[in-house]
Protein backbone atom coordinates (compact mmCIF):
# COMPACT_ATOMS: atom_id res chain seq x y z
CA UNK A 1 0.00 0.00 0.00
CA UNK A 2 3.02 2.11 0.93
CA UNK A 3 4.42 1.80 -2.56
CA UNK A 4 0.89 2.25 -4.18
CA UNK A 5 1.22 5.66 -2.18
CA UNK A 6 4.07 6.42 -3.53
CA UNK A 7 3.15 6.10 -7.34
CA UNK A 8 -0.16 7.82 -6.95
CA UNK A 9 1.84 11.40 -5.79
CA UNK A 10 2.59 12.33 -9.45
CA UNK A 11 -0.73 11.42 -10.84
CA UNK A 12 -2.56 14.35 -8.00
CA UNK A 13 0.07 16.73 -8.99
CA UNK A 14 -0.64 15.70 -12.97
CA UNK A 15 -4.33 15.99 -12.30
CA UNK A 16 -3.97 19.27 -10.91
CA UNK A 17 -1.72 20.83 -13.45
CA UNK A 18 -4.74 19.92 -16.14
CA UNK A 19 -7.26 21.82 -14.71
CA UNK A 20 -4.95 24.89 -14.28
CA UNK A 21 -4.38 24.90 -18.11
CA UNK A 22 -7.66 24.19 -18.90
CA UNK A 23 -8.98 27.32 -16.76
CA UNK A 24 -6.43 29.79 -17.52
CA UNK A 25 -7.67 30.73 -21.07
CA UNK A 26 -11.16 31.46 -19.84
CA UNK A 27 -9.36 33.83 -16.80
CA UNK A 28 -7.86 35.88 -19.58
CA UNK A 29 -10.66 37.04 -21.97
CA UNK A 30 -11.97 40.67 -21.81
CA UNK A 31 -15.22 41.20 -20.51
CA UNK A 32 -17.03 45.03 -20.24
CA UNK A 33 -16.92 46.62 -17.55
CA UNK A 34 -19.41 49.01 -16.75
CA UNK A 35 -18.94 52.44 -14.63
CA UNK A 36 -22.86 52.31 -13.19
CA UNK A 37 -24.16 49.87 -10.76
CA UNK A 38 -26.78 49.50 -13.15
CA UNK A 39 -25.83 46.55 -15.54
CA UNK A 40 -29.10 47.09 -17.23
CA UNK A 41 -29.10 51.18 -17.97
CA UNK A 42 -28.56 52.11 -21.70
CA UNK A 43 -25.20 53.10 -22.78
CA UNK A 44 -26.78 56.55 -24.05
CA UNK A 45 -27.95 57.24 -20.47
CA UNK A 46 -24.31 56.91 -19.00
CA UNK A 47 -22.63 59.11 -21.73
CA UNK A 48 -25.34 61.69 -20.98
CA UNK A 49 -24.58 61.49 -17.29
CA UNK A 50 -20.99 62.44 -17.78
CA UNK A 51 -20.12 65.84 -17.00
CA UNK A 52 -16.94 65.95 -18.71
CA UNK A 53 -18.29 64.83 -22.18
CA UNK A 54 -20.69 66.93 -24.33
CA UNK A 55 -22.08 67.93 -27.85
CA UNK A 56 -20.33 71.36 -27.97
CA UNK A 57 -16.92 69.75 -27.10
CA UNK A 58 -17.06 67.67 -30.45
CA UNK A 59 -16.34 69.51 -33.54
CA UNK A 60 -17.49 68.03 -36.38
CA UNK A 61 -18.66 65.30 -34.49
CA UNK A 62 -14.91 64.07 -33.23
CA UNK A 63 -13.97 65.32 -30.08
CA UNK A 64 -11.83 68.52 -29.60
CA UNK A 65 -8.88 69.73 -27.13
CA UNK A 66 -9.87 72.28 -26.69
CA UNK A 67 -13.57 73.65 -24.90
CA UNK A 68 -13.59 77.70 -26.02
CA UNK A 69 -16.48 78.77 -27.39
CA UNK A 70 -16.17 80.42 -30.85
CA UNK A 71 -17.42 84.19 -30.99
CA UNK A 72 -19.48 84.52 -33.97
CA UNK A 73 -17.94 88.38 -35.47
CA UNK A 74 -19.28 90.41 -37.96
CA UNK A 75 -17.41 91.47 -41.29
CA UNK A 76 -16.46 94.98 -40.03
CA UNK A 77 -15.10 93.47 -36.82
CA UNK A 78 -13.57 90.70 -38.21
CA UNK A 79 -11.56 93.58 -40.10
CA UNK A 80 -11.15 96.10 -37.29
CA UNK A 81 -9.49 92.95 -35.45
CA UNK A 82 -7.14 92.04 -37.94
CA UNK A 83 -6.30 96.17 -38.63
CA UNK A 84 -5.53 96.29 -34.90
CA UNK A 85 -3.07 93.15 -34.93
CA UNK A 86 -1.31 94.49 -38.00
CA UNK A 87 -1.00 97.59 -36.08
CA UNK A 88 0.43 95.98 -33.19
CA UNK A 89 2.79 94.10 -35.02
CA UNK A 90 3.88 97.00 -37.49
CA UNK A 91 4.58 98.64 -34.02
CA UNK A 92 6.89 96.48 -32.23
CA UNK A 93 8.73 96.33 -35.25
CA UNK A 94 9.17 99.46 -35.68
CA UNK A 95 12.80 100.97 -34.20
CA UNK A 96 13.59 104.39 -32.92
CA UNK A 97 15.91 105.43 -36.31
CA UNK A 98 17.70 108.25 -36.99
CA UNK A 99 17.35 109.59 -33.23
CA UNK A 100 20.74 110.46 -31.10
CA UNK A 101 21.24 111.16 -27.93
CA UNK A 102 17.70 112.52 -28.09
CA UNK A 103 17.52 114.38 -31.11
CA UNK A 104 15.92 113.85 -34.40
CA UNK A 105 18.67 113.45 -37.52
CA UNK A 106 19.14 113.19 -41.74
CA UNK A 107 21.35 110.10 -42.76
CA UNK A 108 23.42 111.83 -45.63
CA UNK A 109 26.70 111.08 -47.51
CA UNK A 110 29.48 112.37 -49.57
CA UNK A 111 31.69 111.05 -52.28
CA UNK A 112 35.47 112.80 -53.11
CA UNK A 113 38.29 111.93 -55.43
CA UNK A 114 38.04 110.07 -58.40
CA UNK A 115 35.44 107.25 -59.47
CA UNK A 116 36.37 103.67 -58.78
CA UNK A 117 38.42 102.17 -56.07
CA UNK A 118 39.79 105.03 -55.02
CA UNK A 119 36.85 106.92 -54.53
CA UNK A 120 36.19 108.23 -50.79
CA UNK A 121 33.23 107.96 -49.08
CA UNK A 122 31.73 109.86 -46.36
CA UNK A 123 28.53 108.80 -43.99
CA UNK A 124 26.99 110.40 -41.73
CA UNK A 125 24.23 111.98 -40.51
CA UNK A 126 22.90 115.72 -39.41
CA UNK A 127 20.64 117.47 -37.67
CA UNK A 128 17.02 117.65 -38.42
CA UNK A 129 16.37 121.09 -36.71
CA UNK A 130 19.04 123.96 -35.79
CA UNK A 131 20.31 123.56 -32.13
CA UNK A 132 22.12 125.99 -30.24
CA UNK A 133 25.90 125.20 -30.56
CA UNK A 134 28.59 125.18 -27.34
CA UNK A 135 30.67 128.59 -27.66
CA UNK A 136 33.38 126.81 -26.17
CA UNK A 137 33.83 124.17 -28.20
CA UNK A 138 37.57 123.92 -30.38
CA UNK A 139 35.88 123.41 -33.58
CA UNK A 140 32.43 122.84 -35.43
CA UNK A 141 31.71 120.14 -38.25
CA UNK A 142 29.30 121.22 -40.92
CA UNK A 143 27.97 119.48 -43.72
CA UNK A 144 27.53 122.26 -47.07
CA UNK A 145 24.53 120.82 -49.03
CA UNK A 146 25.35 122.93 -52.04
CA UNK A 147 29.51 122.09 -51.54
CA UNK A 148 28.46 118.37 -50.70
CA UNK A 149 31.13 118.39 -48.53
CA UNK A 150 31.83 118.21 -44.45
CA UNK A 151 33.43 121.21 -43.24
CA UNK A 152 35.39 121.85 -40.24
CA UNK A 153 34.61 125.63 -39.23
CA UNK A 154 36.27 127.24 -36.48
CA UNK A 155 33.39 129.49 -35.45
CA UNK A 156 29.63 128.64 -35.19
CA UNK A 157 27.74 129.38 -38.04
CA UNK A 158 24.56 130.56 -37.40
CA UNK A 159 23.21 132.42 -40.36
CA UNK A 160 23.95 129.75 -43.24
CA UNK A 161 21.08 127.74 -43.76
CA UNK A 162 22.88 125.64 -46.37
CA UNK A 163 25.35 124.18 -43.40
CA UNK A 164 23.79 121.02 -41.36
CA UNK A 165 24.84 120.45 -38.19
CA UNK A 166 26.63 117.35 -37.68
CA UNK A 167 24.72 115.02 -35.27
CA UNK A 168 25.23 111.00 -35.38
CA UNK A 169 27.58 108.29 -36.59
CA UNK A 170 30.91 109.04 -39.16
CA UNK A 171 32.09 106.75 -41.45
CA UNK A 172 34.41 107.43 -43.80
CA UNK A 173 35.39 104.76 -46.41
CA UNK A 174 37.16 103.89 -49.08
CA UNK A 175 37.72 100.66 -51.57
CA UNK A 176 35.08 98.90 -48.92
CA UNK A 177 37.32 99.44 -46.16
CA UNK A 178 37.10 102.19 -42.90
CA UNK A 179 39.40 104.70 -43.05
CA UNK A 180 37.80 106.78 -39.84
CA UNK A 181 34.75 106.51 -37.94
CA UNK A 182 33.17 107.99 -34.95
CA UNK A 183 30.38 110.05 -33.73
CA UNK A 184 29.20 113.76 -33.80
CA UNK A 185 27.01 115.47 -30.92
CA UNK A 186 26.05 118.77 -31.73
CA UNK A 187 28.62 119.41 -34.34
CA UNK A 188 31.11 118.34 -32.27
CA UNK A 189 33.32 114.84 -32.40
CA UNK A 190 32.22 112.95 -29.19
CA UNK A 191 32.82 109.07 -27.89
CA UNK A 192 35.40 106.97 -29.26
CA UNK A 193 37.22 107.92 -32.62
CA UNK A 194 39.35 105.75 -34.83
CA UNK A 195 41.46 105.96 -38.20
CA UNK A 196 42.90 103.00 -39.62
CA UNK A 197 45.28 102.49 -43.12
CA UNK A 198 44.75 101.32 -46.38
CA UNK A 199 45.07 97.95 -45.04
CA UNK A 200 42.53 98.25 -41.50
CA UNK A 201 45.08 98.72 -39.67
CA UNK A 202 44.69 101.08 -36.63
CA UNK A 203 46.29 104.25 -36.47
CA UNK A 204 44.73 106.20 -33.80
CA UNK A 205 41.73 106.27 -31.39
CA UNK A 206 40.81 108.83 -29.31
CA UNK A 207 38.13 109.36 -27.23
CA UNK A 208 36.51 112.72 -27.46
CA UNK A 209 33.66 114.51 -24.77
CA UNK A 210 31.68 117.23 -26.52
CA UNK A 211 34.71 118.35 -29.00
CA UNK A 212 37.25 117.95 -26.10
CA UNK A 213 39.74 115.16 -26.02
CA UNK A 214 39.44 112.99 -22.45
CA UNK A 215 43.03 113.61 -21.88
CA UNK A 216 42.78 117.38 -22.29
CA UNK A 217 44.16 120.13 -20.32
CA UNK A 218 41.77 122.49 -19.51
CA UNK A 219 42.68 125.94 -17.17
CA UNK A 220 39.26 128.34 -16.28
CA UNK A 221 39.29 132.24 -15.23
CA UNK A 222 38.34 132.74 -11.96
CA UNK A 223 37.77 130.25 -9.03
CA UNK A 224 34.47 129.82 -10.09
CA UNK A 225 35.66 127.59 -13.10
CA UNK A 226 32.74 129.14 -14.97
CA UNK A 227 34.79 130.47 -18.15
CA UNK A 228 37.22 128.17 -20.20
CA UNK A 229 40.81 130.08 -20.75
CA UNK A 230 42.60 127.43 -22.38
CA UNK A 231 42.12 123.94 -24.08
CA UNK A 232 45.59 121.92 -24.59
CA UNK A 233 44.92 118.56 -26.10
CA UNK A 234 46.77 115.61 -25.35
CA UNK A 235 46.55 111.88 -26.67
CA UNK A 236 49.50 109.52 -24.49
CA UNK A 237 50.99 112.62 -22.84
CA UNK A 238 51.60 114.47 -26.79
CA UNK A 239 49.92 117.06 -28.48
CA UNK A 240 46.85 115.68 -30.09
CA UNK A 241 43.57 116.95 -31.41
CA UNK A 242 42.24 120.69 -31.54
CA UNK A 243 43.18 123.38 -29.55
CA UNK A 244 41.30 126.48 -28.59
CA UNK A 245 41.88 129.72 -26.65
CA UNK A 246 39.51 132.05 -25.35
CA UNK A 247 39.69 135.59 -23.63
CA UNK A 248 37.46 136.88 -20.58
CA UNK A 249 34.64 137.56 -22.07
CA UNK A 250 34.31 133.80 -23.68
CA UNK A 251 34.88 135.19 -27.11
CA UNK A 252 38.02 132.96 -29.06
CA UNK A 253 41.09 134.36 -29.19
CA UNK A 254 42.78 131.38 -31.17
CA UNK A 255 41.70 128.18 -32.82
CA UNK A 256 43.97 125.25 -34.19
CA UNK A 257 45.09 121.45 -34.43
CA UNK A 258 47.80 119.37 -33.13
CA UNK A 259 49.43 116.38 -34.68
CA UNK A 260 52.24 114.19 -33.43
CA UNK A 261 52.84 117.27 -31.37
CA UNK A 262 53.09 119.98 -34.38
CA UNK A 263 50.93 122.89 -35.58
CA UNK A 264 48.52 121.41 -38.76
CA UNK A 265 46.54 122.87 -40.70
CA UNK A 266 45.15 126.36 -40.43
CA UNK A 267 44.98 128.39 -37.10
CA UNK A 268 42.73 131.46 -36.84
CA UNK A 269 42.99 134.61 -35.02
CA UNK A 270 40.38 136.01 -33.67
CA UNK A 271 39.08 139.50 -33.27
CA UNK A 272 37.56 138.95 -30.12
CA UNK A 273 33.86 139.69 -30.50
CA UNK A 274 30.92 138.55 -32.22
CA UNK A 275 33.39 135.42 -33.11
CA UNK A 276 34.92 137.41 -36.19
CA UNK A 277 37.98 135.88 -37.42
CA UNK A 278 41.35 137.98 -38.04
CA UNK A 279 43.88 136.07 -39.54
CA UNK A 280 44.00 132.78 -40.56
CA UNK A 281 47.59 131.15 -41.07
CA UNK A 282 48.51 127.83 -42.80
CA UNK A 283 50.97 125.35 -41.62
CA UNK A 284 52.19 121.58 -43.03
CA UNK A 285 49.06 119.60 -43.93
CA UNK A 286 50.60 116.61 -41.64
CA UNK A 287 52.00 116.63 -38.39
CA UNK A 288 54.72 113.96 -40.03
CA UNK A 289 55.50 116.40 -42.28
CA UNK A 290 58.84 119.03 -41.76
CA UNK A 291 58.18 121.62 -39.55
CA UNK A 292 57.02 124.82 -40.71
CA UNK A 293 58.65 127.32 -38.64
CA UNK A 294 56.88 130.65 -39.46
CA UNK A 295 53.55 130.40 -41.17
CA UNK A 296 51.98 131.69 -43.76
CA UNK A 297 48.72 134.21 -43.62
CA UNK A 298 46.42 132.92 -46.51
CA UNK A 299 43.35 134.98 -45.12
CA UNK A 300 42.61 138.54 -43.60
CA UNK A 301 39.65 140.40 -42.25
CA UNK A 302 38.59 143.40 -41.02
CA UNK A 303 36.36 144.02 -37.93
CA UNK A 304 33.44 144.30 -40.13
CA UNK A 305 33.76 140.40 -41.47
CA UNK A 306 35.00 141.45 -45.10
CA UNK A 307 37.47 139.69 -46.34
CA UNK A 308 40.38 141.90 -47.38
CA UNK A 309 43.09 139.43 -48.44
CA UNK A 310 43.10 135.94 -49.74
CA UNK A 311 46.01 134.44 -51.00
CA UNK A 312 44.53 131.88 -53.08
CA UNK A 313 42.42 134.17 -54.67
CA UNK A 314 44.92 136.92 -55.24
CA UNK A 315 42.68 139.32 -53.19
CA UNK A 316 44.53 142.26 -51.05
CA UNK A 317 42.17 145.52 -50.50
CA UNK A 318 44.93 145.57 -46.96
CA UNK A 319 45.29 149.38 -46.64
CA UNK A 320 42.10 151.02 -47.69
CA UNK A 321 39.24 152.48 -45.51
CA UNK A 322 36.67 149.84 -44.47
CA UNK A 323 32.95 150.40 -44.71
CA UNK A 324 30.92 149.30 -42.43
CA UNK A 325 28.10 147.31 -43.83
CA UNK A 326 24.60 148.08 -42.39
CA UNK A 327 21.54 145.49 -42.62
CA UNK A 328 19.86 146.05 -46.38
CA UNK A 329 22.64 148.25 -47.68
CA UNK A 330 23.92 146.83 -50.75
CA UNK A 331 27.20 147.62 -51.53
CA UNK A 332 28.33 149.34 -54.63
CA UNK A 333 29.40 147.35 -57.22
CA UNK A 334 33.19 148.22 -58.07
CA UNK A 335 34.38 148.65 -62.15
CA UNK A 336 36.29 146.36 -63.48
CA UNK A 337 39.68 147.72 -64.61
CA UNK A 338 40.29 148.75 -68.23
CA UNK A 339 42.67 145.90 -69.67
CA UNK A 340 44.09 146.10 -73.09
CA UNK A 341 42.22 143.44 -75.73
CA UNK A 342 44.74 140.34 -75.62
CA UNK A 343 46.59 139.77 -79.00
CA UNK A 344 45.45 137.49 -81.32
CA UNK A 345 48.00 134.84 -82.69
CA UNK A 346 48.01 134.88 -86.40
CA UNK A 347 46.41 131.47 -88.23
CA UNK A 348 48.67 129.60 -89.61
CA UNK A 349 48.42 128.56 -93.51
Amino acid sequence: MRILGLWLRPLRFLGLGLVLFTLLPWACTRKAVSFNSNPDQPLAAVLGADTLTHTADSLRGKPSLSTARKAVLTKEQAKAAKDAEKDTERKSKKKKKNVFLGEKMKRAFAKSGPKGRNQTIEIFYFLKYPKTLNAYAPAYYYYDTKKHKVLKLAAVQEDAPNLKILHGPYKKMQNNKVLESGYYALGTKHLRWERFDKNGVLLTKIHYEMGFPRDANVSYYGEDRGKINEVVPYVEGKLEGDYAKFLVNGQPDWRGQFENGRKVGVWTKFWGFRGRRHYEYQYAESGYDPEVAEPELIREYNRNAVLIYDKEKSIDKRGQPDVEERPGQRRPTPRAPLRAPAKVAPKRK
